[in-house]
Formats: structure tokens, C-alpha cells, sequence
């Protein structure tokens, strides 16, 4: 989360900016200078990424510093546009231009013509604006259909109309990455460029000026270009240019979240939630993602997003809201009969291989009950839950389903003597709430039906355990 900006500095000519002191840097030195004085204090210039810290992130740092262009590689759902977008942290919080300028240029060092005459003509009147960080980071999701004046530039007509000559270089309207001058410019996808727009950003990226149809403007630009591809675009169809390719100075591969903690960390970071999802459940549906990440019947050259845990932590809440006001509980609280309602509607998201045909909600409930299982274990291991399996031996039934509120759901729940084996469940789990107490204790009940200890039949949004 950023911090409000501050007020932007008070100079508003030329002449008061000198006066100031202020120093006129290069983007990349800029950008070097913050990045070590964060290193150096300890503060962290990557807020929001998670189980990057010993993998990508030195890498990147590494890029930086050298002053590299970087592409990322990596499946969808790694953070890839969340780590590009965190760059602009590395940004002065303040930058001054000329006022007015279509590129915004340093008011020390203008660049277009225009720009350098107005500088020639006011000299220290020149009027001066303050642009902030947020301001210098642009973005393009690139698209087949994107063209070379969407990115460099072209001819405006309308300048031509005004009674400009064609040989006028002020008859140019500048597109996406010259207006970056003195930013970053990020494109997402970029495999999917066509192939000529690419070659129109070799200059760009090497010789760092641009050319327009018959036109060679030396620009001096300064720009930090990065991108994100799926590495198997990026590789193997080979839809990156070689040139292109050869111009970056850093391409970095990403990766999903190796520890089920950092997992957990995302979902709770991005997911907006409508309920309250214990944190069993959260790990649970980490679990779950881990796992079809890890299954032979999932494509994975596709990948399973980060997206995919995140909807079903919203999903699960979705549900629990629904139940606590349909049925008028005072609070919502998801349980472990809502994971289903997940799998329901999720299944869109995964690529399966190609054999798996009919077999996807199979596929799906057997990773759950799996990553439900690991999670028992990881959380109610040591727990002697054998009075509840000889009470359901005896005769007694445990009913629940989305529309049992909590409370019908503790009620119903067999009486065990003097056994405090419902308050170990819920300590360990951390439930003080009707909600929370339930929910630990279907846990521990899904986790008995997973090890084959009790029965469990489900029918019209009906469970029983027995």
C-alpha cells in the first residue's frame, strides 16, 4: 500500500530550479541511487510480492543496477505485471518538466524541437511543472492489433491541416514509448506484437532514438523499457524477434510461490472477501492450487494462475454470506462445506490435458480431498478424535450443508461426556465464534472421512457424517 504523496516541490521556472540546487539525473541513474539507498536502510522496495525474496527479486535488483532493459518469463498468475508495476516505487517521488511539453522533458536537457526553442526564447523563464512517480509508469497490454503509432509514433494529420510542412518535424503525434521519456514503459504479453511492430522497437531499445515513416528524429530518449512473456511463447513458437530478444539486458524467469506460507500470503493480500475465511481454509485452498500444479492431468504449460485461489477464497466467502442471510446468522463464516462450491465454478480456469476429457470435476474433488487431508494433518495431528468416530459407531449423525447455520450445526453435534476433544479442535485452530467453532470442527470431521474413519453421504445440498 503507497503512502499519500507529499506537496510537489515549490520551483516554477527554470531559474528558481537552479536556485534550488536541484540535479538533473538520467532515468537509470535515478533509479540506481534509490534502489541503494533502499539496500541500504533496509527498507523493502518490493511491497506486495511474496516468495520472490531469494529467487527473482536479487535478479532484478541486479538488472537495475546495471541499468538493464528485463523481461520477465513466466506463467500467468506469477506476479509478473505486480513486479513491473512496483518498479515506479524506485522513481523520485517528484520530477520537474517543462511545463506543457508533449514528452515531458527535463527542463535542463529538452529534447524536441519545440520544446528546445521555447527553452532558447525564455531561457531561466522557462515555466517549469512537477510530475509525480505515479505519473511516469505506463503500461500496454500488446495485442496483435497494436500498431507502430500506437507505440512510436506517426504523421498527424491534423498538424499537416494546421498549414505544417510534411517535412516538419513537429508534424509528428508521438505514441506510447517516446511520451515515457523519463520513464518506464511496460508491455505485457509481448510475444503477442506482430512481428513488424517489434522490428520498429529495435532503435528504441539499442540506439534509444525513433524513426517515423521518412523521418529520423535523433531523440535522445531516456526509458526504461521491461515486459512480461509466457515462456512458451517466448520459446518455443519463437514469436520474439531474435534482434528484440538480444536487446534486453536481463531476462528473468519467475515461478509460483515455492512455500504453502508465501501462497497463503498472496491470497490474503489480493483476495477481497465478503466473509470471514478461517485461516485453515485459506491454506487449504493454497494447498489445492499447489497441487493441481503438480498433476499430471493439468496442462502445465498453461500454468494454474494465482487467480485461481484468489476466486475461490472469494467464492468460499460468497457462500458463507449467502448462508448467514439467507438463513439469519449474525455472522459469516466460511466452512469447510463451502470448499465444494469452489469446484463448482473453478473448473473454467484450469487446462486439463488432453486425455482428461470428462474426468475434470473428478480431478478436481480428488485434489481437494487431498489438499483438505494435508491440511488436518498439518493442523490437528495429535488430537485423539476417537470418542467422536465411536460416537458416530454408536448411531449418531452429524448433519451440515451450505444452508446449516453454525449454530443447528453445534447443536446437532453427539454429546461426549466430560471429553473436551470440541476444545482442542477449536483452540488449535484459533475459533472463538459459533462460525469459527463450527468450522474447526467439520474440519476435523472431513479430516476423519478422508482417513476412512467415519461415513459421509451428501445429497440437495446436504451432508451427513455417520
Amino acid at each position: 500500500m503507497t503512502s499519500a504523496p507529499t506537496a510537489a516541490p515549490l520551483a516554477s521556472t527554470v531559474g528558481e530550479l537552479r536556485a534550488s540546487g536541484h540535479q538533473h539525473k538520467d532515468l537509470r541513474t535515478e533509479i540506481r541511487d534509490n534502489l541503494l539507498a533502499a539496500l541500504r536502510e533496509g527498507r523493502d522496495p518490493w511491497p506486495g510480492l511474496h516468495g520472490f525474496e531469494s529467487t527473482v527479486i536479487p535478479q532484478v535488483e541486479r538488472a537495475l543496477l546495471a541499468g538493464h532493459d528485463i523481461v520477465l518469463l513466466g506463467e500467468r498468475g506469477q506476479g509478473k505485471t505486480r513486479l513491473l508495476r512496483s518498479l515506479v516505487g524506485l522513481l523520485d517521488e517528484w520530477t520537474p518538466v517543462i511545463e506543457g511539453a508533449e514528452l515531458g522533458e527535463h527542463p535542463y536537457a529538452p529534447i524536441t524541437h519545440a520544446s528546445k526553442r521555447r527553452a532558447a526564447e525564455l531561457g531561466d523563464d522557462l515555466p517549469v511543472a512537477w510530475r509525480h512517480r505515479d505519473e511516469r509508469y505506463a503500461e500496454k497490454l500488446a495485442t496483435p492489433d497494436t500498431s507502430v503509432a500506437d507505440l512510436i509514433g506517426d504523421v498527424d494529420p491534423m498538424k499537416v491541416a494546421e498549414g505544417r510542412t510534411l517535412g516538419d518535424p513537429e508534424t509528428i503525434h508521438f505514441g506510447l514509448i517516446p511520451r515515457s521519456h523519463r520513464g518506464i514503459v511496460a508491455i505485457n504479453e509481448l510475444p503477442d506484437l506482430a512481428e513488424r511492430i517489434q522490428v520498429a522497437m529495435l532503435n528504441v531499445m539499442e540506439e534509444r532514438d525513433i524513426q517515423i515513416r521518412g523521418y529520423v528524429l535523433r531523440l535522445p530518449l531516456d526509458t526504461l523499457v521491461v515486459a512480461s512473456a509466457n515462456p512458451e511463447d517466448y520459446t518455443n513458437r519463437g514469436r520474439i524477434i531474435t534482434p528484440l530478444k538480444d536487446r534486453f539486458g536481463a531476462e528473468i524467469r519467475t515461478h509460483y510461490p515455492q512455500r504453502i506460507d508465501d501462497e497463503v500470503a498472496v491470497i490474503r493480500q489480493e483476495a477481497h472477501l465478503v466473509a470471514d475465511v478461517p485461516d485453515h481454509l485459506v491454506e487449504i485452498l493454497a494447498r489445492f492450487t499447489r497441487n493441481l500444479r503438480e498433476s499430471q492431468s493439468v496442462d502445465q504449460r498453461s500454468g494454474v494462475s494465482a487467480r485461481f485461489a484468489i476466486a475461490g477464497a472469494e467464492t468460499i466467502a460468497a457462500a458463507a454470506l449467502h448462508r448467514a442471510t439467507a438463513q439469519g446468522e449474525d455472522e459469516a463464516v466460511a466452512r469447510v462445506v463451502d470448499l465444494q462450491t469452489a469446484v463448482d465454478v473453478l473448473g473454467g480456469k484450469i487446462e486439463f490435458e488432453t486425455g482428461e476429457e470428462g474426468r475434470e470435476e473428478e480431478i478436481l474433488t480428488h485434489l481437494l480431498r487431498t489438499a483438505t487431508a494435508e491440511t488436518v494433518r498439518a493442523h490437528l495431528a495429535g488430537i485423539d478424535l476417537g470418542l467422536l468416530v465411536a460416537a458416530l459407531e454408536e448411531g449418531h449423525a452429524i448433519t451440515t450443508g451450505e444452508q446449516v447455520t453454525a449454530r443447528d450445526f453445534l447443536t446437532g453435534l453427539p454429546v461426549l461426556g466430560e471429553s473436551e476433544l470440541y476444545d482442542d479442535v477449536c483452540d488449535r485452530l484459533g475459533a472463538t465464534t459459533d462460525g469459527a467453532r463450527a468450522g474447526a470442527i467439520e474440519l476435523a470431521l472431513e479430516g476423519l472421512y478422508l482417513a476412512r474413519k467415519v461415513g459421509k453421504e451428501t445429497e440437495d445440498g446436504e451432508t451427513v457424517y455417520g
